[in-house]
């Protein structure tokens, strides 16, 4: 399938039209904020269907739905660790727990900010190897395993106010597996989380705090990237119209997620990511699909 490229990056979005658009829109934001990958659909969905892939700056850009969504969604928690931060800032009350929390984000966004900076070029270019189905796929059996392991192995009894900068700097590390197609960010950061015995919906709660700088950073980036790269307005009106449709699916995904995982383990979510896995391997050595 032909890749459409501007200035070297992968701009295949803007062949798509906006009925298109708005499925991969519904999509992104659904697959975003659950353990399952966002960035491997985008590349799944579009190849099932015969579309063009959109490209993984599309992929990066549209996390800022995300972003939108987590923010509404735990607007009590974000808005308590910024004026908790500050407070505690000019008190000099160190100890403060929504202080230490923001210290505690601020430091487990440093390693994808690290490798992301790093790998961008071979992330963003045009046919990446990292975005192939068989990556996608292997990728995902991994990540289904390590799930398992965190299922099988932990108690999950630990909540937020005993979360340790060392827990965060381990589910910081983990995060950066995320910049593999097929990973994902929640999955990685949930499983990492709980490895470290929290509860399934803290785990969650904090997978999704941990991502906003990162998620801000690489969506700002993109756009950055597209606007230097002199793609058209049709092309940003695409951009925007999936952007409102993946910010209101998100939303609702988080919402599902919290209440599963107040009552339910992860194993559907393992169940998943195992078939796919299987069924894209089996699909690219048997010529189903192309790699």
């Amino acid at each position: 399938m032909a890749t459409m490229c501007a200035a070297g990056l992968d701009t295949g979005f803007a062949s798509l039209d906006y009925v298109q658009i708005g499925i991969l829109g519904v999509i992104q934001g659904i697959s975003e904020l659950l353990p399952i990958s966002s960035t491997a659909h985008m590349r799944i969905v579009p190849a099932l269907l015969g579309w063009p892939d959109p490209g993984s700056a599309f992929s990066a850009a549209m996390q800022l739905a995300a972003l939108a969504a987590v923010v509404s969604y735990f607007w009590s928690d974000v808005r308590q660790v910024v004026s908790g931060s500050v407070n505690a800032v000019r008190e000099g009350d160190f100890d403060s727990p929504w202080f230490k929390l923001a210290v505690a984000i601020i430091l487990a966004t440093i390693p994808i900010v690290i490798f992301g900076v790093l790998l961008a070029p071979l992330l963003n270019s045009c046919n990446s190897p990292l975005r192939g189905l068989m990556v996608i796929g292997g990728s995902c059996l991994v990540m289904a395993v390590l799930l398992a392991g965190a299922e099988l192995s932990c108690r999950h009894r630990r909540d937020m106010s005993q979360m340790r900068l060392r827990d965060a700097l381990i589910v910081g590390i983990a995060q950066v597996g995320a910049l593999i197609p097929g990973v994902s960010r929640s999955g990685s950061t949930l499983t990492a989380a709980l490895f470290l015995n929290f509860k399934r919906e803290e785990a969650a709660r904090f997978s999704f705090l941990l991502g906003l700088p990162a998620i801000a950073l690489a969506g700002l980036k993109e756009l950055w990237v597209l606007l230097r790269a002199g793609i058209g307005a049709e092309a940003w009106g695409h951009l925007a119209f999936g952007l409102v449709i993946a910010s209101i699916s998100a939303f609702f995904a988080i919402w599902g997620l919290m209440k599963f995982l107040e009552r339910f383990s992860t194993w559907p979510f393992i169940v998943y990511r195992a078939v796919l896995g299987v069924f894209l391997i089996v699909a690219v050595s048997t010529g189903l699909l192309g790699a």
